[in-house]
């Protein structure tokens, strides 16, 4: 089996994705340089998309 880091996963897929759709939709720049992996611990989506809503409003 292969290890792979997370952060090379991720900057792979998103190079390839930006290159592909930018190929047949436009040109210039698609993703930002960022990224964000986590886990929620089995968390159900529900509950996950709530806490992510949240952190988009000022407390």
């Amino acid at each position: 089996m292969t290890k792979l880091a997370v952060s090379a996963l991720v900057n792979s897929l998103k190079g390839v994705s930006s290159r592909l759709i930018r190929k047949k939709l436009w040109g210039g720049a698609l993703w930002s340089p960022s990224y964000f992996a986590g886990r929620c611990g089995g968390a159900p989506i529900e509950i996950v998309r709530q806490y992510i809503e949240q952190q988009q409003t000022p407390h």
